[in-house]
């Protein structure tokens, strides 16, 4: 299996069989559906996953929550330069600089930022980058001193089977639908400044 193929299908077992599953327990106590993985680079082997916590502090999104159990748990080993970062949805501002402030060389992300605006109705993250730093969605660079940025999408795209991987990506947007639902439900239980 070509090298797109064989990152994108384990990037996607990793959001089916692995995030998914928290974030479902994340939304049940009132959190978005942000989520993040670790994984090795060479074996691509899981070595942590995150989900969002902000009913316990709202700056613990998907990423930022999982950089802090990273330091918690693995004592920040192993490094960053080891580890493949992967996040459900395309960061925020402040979790494009967490990544940056941790040291990642790149991350991998499913949703795009217009998805979650969108598809997702938190429109948060985009109305930050076009309020403070006067940028449109995507707007940033993906490609820059710190890290890389790279869609799934692009991922899927490149690669030789890629209906089977669409397939797979379809059904993982459609669990995330649901979701979403839930967590707009009961979103105005919690206390998360923006909801």
């Amino acid at each position: 299996m070509p090298q797109d193929a064989r990152l994108a299908s384990r990037l996607l077992s990793c959001l089916e069989r692995e995030i998914l599953p928290a974030t479902e327990h994340a939304v049940a106590a009132g959190n978005k559906i942000f989520g993040a993985a670790l994984l090795r680079r060479d074996s691509l082997e899981t070595v942590l996953i995150g989900t969002n916590n902000e009913t316990a502090c709202p700056l613990w999104h998907g990423e930022v929550h999982t950089i802090k159990l990273w330091h918690e748990r693995l004592g920040g080993r192993p490094g960053p330069g080891e580890l493949l970062f992967l996040s459900t949805h395309e960061p925020c501002s402040m979790c494009l600089s967490a990544i940056a402030w941790a040291g990642f060389p790149s991350f991998h992300y499913f949703f795009s930022h217009e998805d979650s605006r969108d598809a997702f109705a938190i429109p948060h993250d985009l109305r930050i980058l076009a309020e403070v730093f006067g940028l449109r969605p995507g707007g940033y660079r993906r490609s820059n001193a710190f890290w890389n940025g790279i869609a799934i999408s692009d991922l899927i795209a490149a690669a030789a089977d890629r209906n089977a991987l669409q397939a797979r990506a379809e059904a993982i947007r459609a669990a995330y639908a649901q979701l979403s639902a839930r967590y707009q439900a009961g979103k105005e239980g919690n206390r998360i400044p923006l909801r």
